[in-house]
């Protein structure tokens, strides 16, 4: 397997976590969402810009891009549907701020 290429990120994610209400988080299944793959969405989703603009800014190649913002919303789709907690921990990465 290649090795995964360095993303740049430059928004500050804290620790959140989202989980369906009434339920303890001890009990249900658990989706971590890294902060590259929140960048992802972010670029897109709230910068609305295009693959090839926000895989510029990360550092990346749009097929690469392409592939994780696939990646991010097929792991929080499966989380939504079925009721599981997303986790998007303080990553140790470098943030280019």
């Amino acid at each position: 397997m290649r090795r995964r290429s360095r993303r740049r990120v430059k928004f500050d994610y804290n620790n959140i976590y989202y989980k369906p209400q009434g339920i303890p988080l001890s009990e249900l299944g658990e989706v971590v969402i890294t902060t590259e793959e929140l960048e992802t969405l972010r670029l897109r989703y709230v910068e609305n810009l295009s693959q090839i603009d926000a895989a510029k800014r990360m550092g990346i190649s749009q097929s690469q891009y392409q592939r994780d913002l696939v990646s991010t919303l097929r792991k929080i789709t499966n989380a939504l549907i079925n009721g599981d907690a997303i986790s998007m921990p303080d990553n140790s990465i470098v943030i280019d701020l």
